[in-house]
Parts: C-alpha cells; sequence; structure tokens
C-alpha cells in the first residue's frame, strides 16, 4: 500500500534554507519514494518560494485563516509534489524566513506558523486535495510546524486525528510566546493545559507538536538520548522522558549526488578514495582563494555559524596553539559579530595562517571540503550535524566534540581504532581551551604519519551516510503508526 505523507516544514532546499532543516526535508521525498511512501512537501509561501514555482495551480482557498484571506497552491520540488501556503500579510516579506534583514524575529511570528499549522491541518484532512482526500500521516519538522499537531488533536475540521510524527532538529529553538497569544490561535479551551500548548505559563509551539504526536524523533540516535538530560533538553526533558519509547532518533543522511567528489564541479580536481592524490590540487587552490601561505602542513577548514551552540567562541582561543604547532585555518561563517571580531584579530596576528570569510557560500564549502585536511566541528550540542559527514565523504578529517550526532558518525582515532583501521576522525570531550587544543595537537601528529592519515581518509570516505538506511526507518515508523504493510 502506497502511504500519503504530508511533509509539514518552514523550509526546504532547493527552494529556501536558513539551515539543516531544510537539507532534511528537501531530501525526505527522494528517500522515502523507494519504500512506497509519496510525501508531499508543505511550505510557506516566501518570496523565494512563489518566485521558483512555475505553473503554480490554486487547488483551495481560505477566507479567514486566523483572519486572513489565503490559497494553497500545488507544484513541484524537485520532481516531488508541493503545497503552499500563499498568505503575502504573512510570508511576502523581505529579510529571512524568520525575521527582517537585520536579523531580529517579526513580533507576528506565532500568528504567521500558527496559520501555517493551522491551514497544514485542514490540507492533511483532505483540504485541496480533490478525490485524492486526506492524507494517511502528517510529519511535523521543528516548532515552526509544531502547531499543526495541535490543530491535529484539539480541532480536527473533520473526524478523528491523523497519525503524527514530530522531529526535533534542534531543540534549542522552541516557538515560545505569550499566553495572551491563545485567544488568537483558534483553538478549544481544553488545549490550554499541561498536555496541550501550556508551556512554562506561555504558549510552547514545539511543545505543542511534541505533546500532541504520536511519535518523537530526532537527526541521531545520541540526540534522542541527550534530551532526556536537563542540560540538552531544554526544559522540555520531562516531557520528553515521558514519552519513553515514543521517542527514538533517526540518522540525517546526505545526498551523495550533490555531495561526491568524483563528480563534484565546485573541484579544482576532481578525486576518488583510490585517487587522494588529487586532493592536492584542490588544496593548492583554496590557499590561493583564501591567500593562506603554500606549504604541506595540515590545513584545517571550519564551515559553520559562529556561535556558542557551535563552540566558536573556544575557536579564537586556540588558533595561536594551532598555528604554533603549524597548522592553518580557512574559515567561512557568521553569526556572533564579538567571535567575528575576535577571529579577524587572529587572523591579523597570523597572515598568512588564517583565512576568513563571513557569510555563506554554498560552491566555496564544497571546495572547502575537497582541499582542507581536516574540518574542526566544537558542538557544545548537535543534533545530527552534517558538515562532518560532507568530512567524511571528502576525506576532509573531522575534529567533533563528542555529542548527538557527531558522536554517532565519527570514530576517534585512538589506540584501538587505528590499530583495527576503524578511525574515521579525531573526538574529543567538553567544549574547553584544554580538550580542544589537545585534538589538534593529536590531529596534527596523525596528520605527520601519512599512511595512517590516508587510511582514516579512506575509512571516512567509504561510509555510507546515504538517505537510504534513514529513508527505510522513517518508512518503518510511517506504516507501525498508520497499520499498514509495504
Amino acid at each position: 500500500m502506497t502511504l500519503r505523507v504530508l511533509s509539514v516544514a518552514s523550509e526546504a532546499v532547493p527552494l529556501v534554507k536558513t539551515g539543516g532543516l531544510a537539507d532534511v526535508a528537501g531530501a525526505l521525498p527522494a528517500a522515502l519514494a523507494p519504500h512506497g511512501a509519496v510525501l508531499t512537501t508543505f511550505l510557506p509561501g516566501y518570496p523565494a518560494v512563489l518566485g521558483a514555482m512555475k505553473r503554480a495551480k490554486t487547488v483551495h482557498q481560505w477566507s479567514d485563516l486566523l483572519g486572513e484571506d489565503a490559497r494553497l497552491l500545488a507544484g513541484k520540488i524537485a520532481g516531488h509534489p508541493l503545497l503552499v501556503l500563499d498568505v503575502p500579510h504573512l510570508f511576502q516579506r523581505d529579510g529571512t524566513p524568520y525575521g527582517d534583514a537585520r536579523g531580529k524575529d517579526w513580533e507576528d511570528n506565532w500568528r504567521r506558523f500558527a496559520a501555517f499549522g493551522r491551514a497544514a491541518a485542514d490540507v492533511a484532512e483532505g483540504a485541496g486535495q480533490g478525490k485524492a482526500g486526506a492524507f494517511d500521516l502528517i510529519h511535523a519538522h521543528d516548532w515552526q510546524a509544531g502547531m499543526t499537531l495541535a490543530y491535529n488533536r484539539f480541532a480536527p475540521a473533520s473526524g478523528a486525528p491523523l497519525p503524527a510524527v514530530m522531529t526535533i532538529h534542534n531543540m534549542a529553538f522552541q516557538g515560545y510566546f505569550d499566553a495572551r497569544i491563545f485567544r488568537g490561535l483558534g483553538l478549544p479551551r481544553a488545549a490550554w493545559a499541561m498536555d496541550g500548548v501550556e508551556s512554562y505559563g506561555g504558549v510552547g509551539f514545539l511543545k505543542a507538536g511534541l505533546q500532541a504526536a504520536d511519535a518523537i524523533t530526532t537527526v541521531s540516535p545520541s540526540y534522542a538520548a541527550e534530551i532526556r538530560l536537563p542540560e540538552f533538553g531544554m526544559g522540555l526533558e520531562g516531557l520528553i522522558a515521558s514519552r519513553g519509547s515514543a521517542v527514538s532518533g533517526v540518522l540525517n543522511g546526505i545526498d551523495n549526488g550533490e555531495w561526491n567528489p568524483a563528480t563534484d564541479a565546485a573541484l579544482a580536481r576532481p578525486y576518488t578514495a583510490k585517487t587522494l592524490g588529487g586532493r592536492k590540487a584542490n588544496k593548492r587552490a583554496l590557499e590561493a582563494e583564501f591567500a593562506l601561505d603554500r606549504d604541506d602542513g595540515p590545513l584545517f577548514i571550519v564551515v559553520s555559524r559562529l556561535t556558542w551552540q557551535k563552540g566558536m567562541d573556544v575557536l579564537p582561543e586556540v588558533l595561536d596553539h594551532l598555528i604554533g604547532l603549524g597548522g592553518r585555518l580557512a574559515l567561512l561563517g557568521s553569526g556572533d559579530k564579538a567571535i567575528e571580531h575576535e577571529l579577524h584579530r587572529a587572523a591579523l596576528r597570523h597572515r598568512g595562517r588564517i583565512g576568513i570569510r563571513i557569510g555563506y557560500d554554498e560552491a566555496l564549502s564544497h571546495r572547502m571540503q575537497g582541499g582542507g585536511d581536516a574540518i574542526l566541528v566544537p558542538s557544545r550540542f548537535e543534533p545530527c550535524g552534517l558538515t562532518q559527514l560532507y568530512g567524511l565523504a571528502y576525506g576532509c578529517v573531522p575534529v567533533v566534540a563528542r555529542t548527538g550526532g557527531l558522536a554517532d558518525t565519527v570514530i576517534d582515532a585512538n589506540v584501538a581504532a587505528l590499530a583495527q583501521g576503524a578511525a574515521t576522525g579525531v573526538q574529543f570531550v567538553g567544549v574547553s581551551y584544554c580538550a580542544f587544543a589537545e585534538a589538534i595537537s593529536r590531529t596534527i601528529a596523525l596528520y605527520a604519519d601519512k599512511p595512517r592519515w590516508k587510511q582514516v581518509q579512506v575509512n571516512g570516505m567509504a561510509c555510507d551516510f546515504s538517505w537510504g538506511p534513514s529513508g527505510a526507518a522513517y518508512a518503518a515508523l510511517y506504516r507501525s503508526l498508520t497499520g499498514t504493510r509495504p
């Protein structure tokens, strides 16, 4: 039996992206297709999304969607079904999907994503679907889609609630708003309860979704365990613990067609695990692009948001140590202005050894993975992480903090793992100067042992972090909730 699943997300590649959520939402339709599940992606009608839609068809209209006129557009995303909620007053704005050009959140985000959730629940029950009727299951992603499940549970347009999955991509972002907004949500009074949308005296969009979901997933098994603890649960650890076996982790995958060093047109020279010598041309090109000294010492890279979560506040502290041991750094990212300032100061101290690019450039990130020797990922918490997976695929050895998906995907180059020929990177525990600096020292020592370094690279490139296993896992979860067989 073919399953029809409505995947509700606030972003999805290739139409709109601010983080890893978009990669997952964009990849899931193709990942589920071989397993008898047809995913329809439901997105807000941001300018970039509407601009990319060709021959969009209006399939449903609302005259009062939380006080707004709205229409539902049908199209395609990478060949898969796409539905878009067009509410010009709420979504056609300059800036990011969540805030203005200066990064300040829109004050009416609660209304924007409540309307999005209400519409998604209507669509899941068949609005705009013609003879196809209701979907079999709802898959909601992060707080922006959380209210979909609250409306599905407390205010279904007709019939019983549909089975629902809630995926946490990052517990730190919860969509918490003042209690006064409850009146504007259009939910019955029964929803204002501890097992409803109420959260610490306010309204919690993520909390509402977690409470209403039949199953909760995170994007790695370790993160599913970590969020049961106060240091990672962000105030919702009790709820997560109470859901017991309903909470599980499904590891993110990567697009092997998009991220493949053998066919990557962004690289100066493509290569494979059998032709690793081709990486040298990419390293030389990267040195030139970042105005770095040309030498054969280790070239570290960073491709990251420059935030506390990502451990980037500790990075400037260890750069003198990294440079003192003969390393160099090429960095691409943006975020906290104080961190950006400290990184620029380090680059001025070490001209030719540190290169900084503020911003994000997709093609450059490919060139960095293809030319860098090792990628630094010192996250304090990391639901899954994708940059370390790209590093593994490209033979750019990951140096990671032992947390969440980083712990699940990188095998530390300790004595036993090296002896067994199993290591794929370097792990360290605790994001501090001492732990990070020691990991850098270990990495540089390993780099000097050329046969072992090459083995670590080859091991990483042999790993299968495609969407195949993850797609199968999601399909099995969907079928367990709907009681259907392939």
